[in-house]
């Protein structure tokens, strides 16, 4: 189960016990899930400040306050652990499991309650509509995620007519992006450096 606190409180105060209270709220996040230390706010329309480790609503604006120091490649990751998942939806829908296990690996290092800044979630790291779309009921499931990333992946695949680099640049950035750009990567250093990775622990996965 994915952890997460949900602080709220209205500023009525003044500006050096706001500053205090935000301080000591922070602090208890820390304490309460180091492992999802990142820290959203957002203020809603009645001027309650909301501050969260999970964004979860949707529609509302979040803005990144404190951000937690990553280890990103650690040393214990047991980048085998889900082989028998990967393989069973390697067979099931006709994609090279190296593939798949590429795309986890960049996107979020085996770590199946992974959530980014902007609400993707899982070890495909899928966003909550495209894992609604796919009827992905709880994308901090290992074998649901997966699952529902590698129809992703095949449908985009099968879309760039096995294009592997339009296929993982429309996963990072959108299909509508690539569309933007004639159908070529999009000129973002983010999804460039993306699929740079992910075709490097491929051809290593392989």
């Amino acid at each position: 189960m994915h952890n997460k606190l949900h602080i709220n409180f209205a500023f009525k105060g003044s500006v050096s016990l706001i500053v205090f209270l935000v301080a000591f709220i922070i602090s208890a996040f820390i304490t309460f899930d180091s492992s999802h230390a990142d820290i959203y706010k957002y203020v809603d329309t009645e001027g309650v400040l909301h501050l969260t480790n999970v964004p979860s609503i949707p529609n509302a604006k979040y803005v990144l306050i404190l951000k937690e120091k990553r280890i990103l490649f650690r040393s214990d990751i047991d980048i085998n652990r889900f082989d028998k998942i990967i393989t069973k939806m390697a067979d099931k829908y006709k994609i090279d499991s190296a593939l798949i296990k590429a795309v986890i690996k960049a996107e979020s290092n085996f770590d199946h309650q992974a959530i980014s800044p902007v609400g993707a979630q899982g070890l495909m790291q899928l966003m909550p509509a495209t894992a609604t779309q796919l009827q992905v009921e709880d994308a901090f499931h290992p074998e649901k995620n997966i699952e529902g990333g590698v129809r992703y992946l095949k449908y985009l695949l099968n879309n760039y007519r096995g294009n592997l680099t339009l296929a993982l640049a429309a996963y990072n950035a959108g299909e509508r992006t690539v569309a933007k750009y004639n159908n070529r990567v999009p000129p973002y250093k983010e999804t460039k450096n993306y699929v740079r990775k992910v075709l490097s622990y491929y051809n290593s996965f392989k």
